[in-house]
């Protein structure tokens, strides 16, 4: 058949983007909570919390950026 079917690692490979940027997504809506104390007078230490969603913000871009590179080969095959 000369149907162009998306191939399995190809498809195996959008899921774990699409995981990794599900999750990162939820991670950073959580650390951005953290910014507000539960507590009046309660620390927030801004320099670990600026570091966790530094993280969450980069493991955003390289789930996209998987996505992108996927699509853009399977679009020339």
């Amino acid at each position: 058949c000369s149907c162009a079917l998306p191939q399995k690692p190809a498809l195996e490979t959008v899921r774990s983007s699409l995981r990794l940027l599900n999750a990162s997504a939820y991670r950073l809506q959580s650390e951005c909570r953290k910014t507000v104390p539960p507590e009046p007078g309660a620390t927030v230490d801004y320099q670990l919390l600026t570091q966790q969603v530094i993280q969450c913000a980069y493991d955003i871009a390289k789930a996209a950026k998987q996505l992108v590179t996927i699509t853009t080969r399977e679009k020339k095959q």
